[in-house]
């Protein structure tokens, strides 16, 4: 039999199984349950929220042969054909392969005709933004008042791009990006279920590596999975991803706490030999500071998904005063904005690790200093000329 990839085979088949998007969720079971359900919905969102997904429950709720509620008995023939994607009267289109005018109208000739087997005839149309202005104009009068047996699903990526006489005659619902341990929660559910060795710090890896998508998250699984010959391991998914690992990211930080520009640049020299992802790196690193700030001004934090790493972080956060910890920050993320601009990826990053180094926040008293005397010397930033910096100093 061949293998069904994981966002597949786990894609919630009832509202009951759909991960997050709660507040889309009460809408629509409300709406089944009621009676009351509009002709047309937009589903907006980035990719792998649920747009599609949500879709396809909404169609088989409408068309389960028990009837019309939140709660599809997914048996009969025709919630088992939706399922497999071969219900007649779910009509899937990608509008991103059928942007033409004429390729709107022959799908909407069919509009005036009954359902063949259910109870309503839906139309899907995916990345509707696609479409042309003629085909919004054409799809226009039919999405106002379609024949009472025909519903309109649309979704898209972007909406700004949808004309607002159609945004006008749609219900529009936003789904979010799903939160990291939501979708922590999910993989390690679908890990255990398939029987996958796993380490929750890899799995932690590969939600924030999601970037809020559950299929993309998925997809990371599998790809894991592969890499790792059916395990899933915090070391070997952080060189799938090219992120930097704990180790680094605490070598990187104590050089920086230490002042120490020869082991900053070694831990630079250890993490290229993994041909890392600089972009992923800088952002791990970013968010490692981001943590450590929040650690150092909330002490009685509640612990994170990760006691032990906020454990190291606030351990490091110590060496560094507040002020510090932003200024490294803002360094982490314009130096990511920048990288492109480099002569190339290691070369930014390293400039970037130099920048921090060099510069600290300057007119602090010498009570705010890390690591003790020389105040003046230690908030002038280490990269200026000699004579300036004498006049600093001789001014102070």
């Amino acid at each position: 039999m061949s293998y069904l990839v994981l966002a597949r085979k786990w894609r919630p088949r009832t509202f009951e199984e759909l991960v997050g998007q709660d507040h889309v969720r009460r809408a629509l079971t409300n709406a089944l349950d009621s009676g009351r359900i509009h002709h047309a919905f937009l589903f907006t969102g980035t990719r792998g929220v649920g747009k599609t997904t949500i879709a396809r429950i909404f169609a088989k709720s409408l068309n389960c042969e028990k009837g019309v509620s939140s709660t599809p008995c997914g048996q009969c023939p025709a919630c088992v054909d939706i399922d497999a994607g071969r219900f007649v009267d779910l009509l899937e289109v990608d509008a991103a392969s059928r942007t033409k005018v004429d390729d709107t109208r022959e799908l909407l000739d069919n509009v005036q005709y009954s359902p063949a087997r259910g109870r309503y005839k839906v139309y899907l149309i995916d990345e509707v933004h696609m479409l042309s202005t003629h085909s919004f104009n054409a799809l226009l009068k039919t999405l106002e008042e379609p024949p009472p047996h025909v519903k309109f699903l649309l979704a898209t990526t972007d909406p700004q791009k949808l004309p607002v006489t159609v945004l006008s005659r749609c219900l529009q619902f936003h789904l979010r990006r799903l939160p990291l341990p939501l979708i922590y929660d999910r993989l390690a559910q679908i890990s255990a279920a398939e029987k996958v060795e796993f380490e929750p710090a890899a799995l932690r890896a590969i939600a924030r590596g999601a970037e809020g998508g559950m299929r993309d998250a998925l997809s990371l699984l599998d790809q894991v999975l592969a890499f790792g010959g059916g395990r899933a391991l915090e070391a070997e998914v952080r060189t799938l991803l090219g992120t930097l690992d704990r180790k680094h990211v605490e070598g990187i930080l104590t050089a920086l706490a230490g002042k120490d520009g020869a082991a900053l640049m070694q831990q630079a020299a250890h993490l290229d030999e993994r041909a890392p992802d600089y972009h992923q790196a800088l952002g791990e690193l970013s968010g490692a500071i981001q943590r450590m700030a929040l650690l150092q001004a909330l002490p009685d934090l509640p612990p994170g998904d990760d006691e032990e790493e906020d454990k190291l972080l606030a351990g490091l956060a110590a060496k560094f005063t507040a002020e510090d910890l932003q200024l490294l920050y803002q360094i982490a993320i314009n130096s990511r904005r920048d990288l492109d601009y480099a002569p190339d990826a290691r070369a930014g990053f390293e400039m970037a690790l130099l920048r921090m180094l060099a510069f600290r926040p300057q007119g602090l008293p010498p009570a705010a200093t890390a690591g003790g005397g020389g105040a003046g010397l230690a908030r002038a930033p280490a990269l200026l000329d000699p004579q300036v910096r004498r006049n600093i100093l001789q001014a102070r």
